[in-house]
């Protein structure tokens, strides 16, 4: 699991083999072995056993901001790391097979908006129109990246232009069918307009964080992009590689909406916009985890959904490798 500590002025310390949270409310203790990460979204005071035990147990302390983006992170140097991969990533980046990448990436995640949306369609007579537009839209779209030829320079303007007209037709749709008091109009971020966004652009900071996470072990360099362009200190490669991984957000956020799960006192006012309450952010956290620790079939075997985000990234590090043998 995910370890999210929202609770200003929360003290965490190391009892036996757990972690013990104490809060003005309650003290909560969480065992070691099924801690993943550490993530701390407020002023938290974390003692040193705290630390040397994560770092022990190869689990991270990220610092999150108020967004859900991470400021930072606390590991061990041991990462999983060779400097073949690296050089693979910046080859890939050159040819032909950049673009391949690029594409499947794409196709994973039209086909991903694609799948939530005809979901949706299942359960809501009267609205199948609409949805069945918007569906056949983004098939559209994503037929026209696969026919994109060349190397990943020549095509870049064109994929990031298919991908932008993708979302806008997708979040259209999804806001169309949210309950009325919970609408929106496009999407917004940093700060969010909106309590939809907020929920959302905080369960992308989360995600973020658990696929910077995956290509650190694995040994792909966050910084080494394909198509999203190199620029001073921004992980470029983490933004191409989230893509195909962004329903594992949409889908709980939707039906946390959808469900009337969300409530007035999970938002408040921030900074010209809205973001999440310390309440709101549990309430994400919770349904996020649960989510993440659902088991499906992959590759021939059933694996918890957070484990598939890791080993799609060891299978991407050791085709990189092979293909340039």
């Amino acid at each position: 699991m995910n370890l999210l500590i929202t609770t200003r002025g929360s003290l965490l310390h190391k009892k036996g083999e757990s972690f013990l949270i104490k809060t003005p409310e309650k003290n909560t203790e969480v065992p070691i072995t099924k801690v993943e990460s550490i993530w701390i979204a407020t002023a938290v005071m974390l003692s040193t056993d705290v630390i040397k035990t994560a770092l022990e147990h190869n689990i991270d302390i990220v610092f999150l901001d108020e967004f859900g983006d991470p400021m930072g992170r606390v590991w061990h140097p041991k990462l999983g790391s060779t400097t073949l991969i690296r050089r693979r990533q910046l080859e890939v980046a050159e040819d032909e097979k950049g673009l391949q990448l690029v594409k499947e990436w794409e196709v994973q995640k039209t086909g991903n908006q694609i799948a939530l949306l005809k979901k949706l369609k299942k359960t809501r007579p009267g609205q199948e129109v609409f949805l069945e537009k918007a569906i056949g839209e983004i098939s559209t779209l994503r037929d026209d990246a696969l026919h994109l030829s060349g190397n990943i320079n020549h095509c870049r303007q064109a994929i990031l232009g298919i991908e932008g007209m993708a979302s806008r037709i997708y979040f259209s749709a999804i806001a169309d069918i949210l309950p009325d008091e919970w609408r929106f109009t496009e999407r917004s971020r940093r700060p969010a307009k909106d309590p939809f966004n907020a929920t959302l652009n905080y369960g992308y900071g989360v995600l973020y964080s658990i696929v910077e996470r995956a290509c650190i072990l694995s040994g792909l360099d966050p910084y080494v992009g394909i198509l999203h362009t190199d620029s001073y200190n921004k992980k470029s490669f983490v933004f191409d590689f989230i893509e195909g991984f962004r329903m594992h957000i949409d889908e709980p956020v939707v039906f946390l909406f959808t469900k009337r799960k969300m409530r007035e006192g999970h938002f408040e006012p921030f900074e010209g916009g809205v973001g999440l309450s310390k309440e709101g952010k549990a309430l994400l956290m919770n349904e996020l985890n649960a989510h993440f620790d659902e088991e499906v079939a992959y590759r021939g075997k059933n694996m918890k959904i957070r484990n598939t985000i890791l080993a799609e990234a060891h299978a991407l590090a050791n085709q990189l490798i092979r293909w340039y043998d």
